[in-house]
């Protein structure tokens, strides 16, 4: 099989999206192209060809370690003579601002739901979990949203608890792109999924651990399975700002959003006004908090300009 890199220090196995993309071997298509469209954010260049040769193989690929996974819970609880309710595979998709995780989330949802056994895969973001404006205002972290410190992490925490001890309903936040906040009393419910995905800038992160021991759960502690969407810089810039653009002649114009200001700007002061915001807010992210958790994925995807996956890295068991 032919694959970039066979370093066998390496964590991880690394393979061309060619020899990726044959892993494929005869699983069907279950998605239209329709349906790919209707899929894929904005800016994003999703198209079917990149589904059949990416996400069909990692979807396989899922379907192995969900079924592994509920093999090893049946032989535990036969073992210790317990009668626990099956738990939902937790599967969390992080990367940067513009690098595609809604898409890819989306995608992988749509692929899963069809296997052959129909299970229930329900998704939710992490933006609903960002602490309402007001409070970021209150506390000066409204340049620092996105960053960790702007996120209600114990409700998050919480309700990734909930959901893996199979309590129902678990209730997470509603998040508006419009008006660019939480939305108050919306709540969407998931009530035992079979997979659960969760997707966001920070899943990944960790913090630093108590001196005394004491057990201190992360985000990515519920996780069974992660991905991390990577680009290099200047690829996520150029996405971030033609994102922008996009957005200035569509939902910016809308009176109700956060952005209306922004409707009325020239080309030129439009990309100088995403090329600094994401310098000063998403960039500086980026480096301090996104980038160093890639190497805590179980699947790094790594895109090239074209938006086209062109390296995969699974990590060893």
């Amino acid at each position: 099989m032919e694959q970039v890199i066979d370093n066998k220090l390496s964590p991880y196995h690394v393979f061309s999206r060619t020899a990726w993309a044959r892993l494929r071997d005869d699983t069907p298509m279950t998605l239209t192209p329709d349906e790919v469209t209707r899929l894929r954010s904005m800016h994003d260049h999703l198209d079917i060809k990149e589904v059949e040769e990416i996400y069909l193989p990692l979807s396989r690929l899922l379907s192995l370690y969900v079924e592994a996974t509920q093999r090893l819970f049946r032989a535990q609880r036969g073992f210790l003579g317990i009668d626990d309710a099956k738990l939902p595979y937790i599967i969390g998709v992080a990367g940067s601002v513009a690098v595609g995780k809604s898409t890819t989330a989306r995608v992988l949802q749509a692929l899963l739901a069809r296997w052959t056994n129909v299970p229930k895969v329900d998704l939710v973001t992490t933006d609903g979990f960002l602490f309402p404006n007001a409070v970021l205002e209150r506390e000066g972290l409204m340049e620092k949203k996105g960053f960790p410190e702007s996120y209600d992490l114990p409700t998050l925490l919480r309700f990734l608890s909930d959901v893996k001890a199979g309590r129902r309903p678990a209730r997470a936040p509603v998040y508006s792109h419009l008006t660019y906040d939480v939305m108050p009393n919306h709540w969407v419910e998931i009530d035992r999924p079979d997979i659960l995905i969760v997707e966001g800038l920070n899943v990944l992160q960790t913090g630093r651990l108590p001196k005394d021991g004491k057990a201190i759960p992360f985000v990515s502690d519920f996780f069974d399975f992660s991905v991390y969407l990577d680009a290099d810089e200047d690829v996520l810039l150029g996405w971030y700002v033609d994102r922008f653009l996009a957005l200035r002649e569509t939902a910016f114009r809308d009176p109700k959003s956060y952005f209306h200001r922004y409707s009325q700007l020239s080309d030129d002061d439009a990309i100088k006004t995403a090329t600094s915001i994401w310098t000063r807010i998403n960039l500086i992210n980026l480096h301090e908090n996104i980038i160093p958790t890639r190497q805590r994925a179980d699947l790094i995807l790594t895109k090239a300009g074209s938006h086209r996956v062109e390296e995969v890295a699974l990590r060893r068991l």
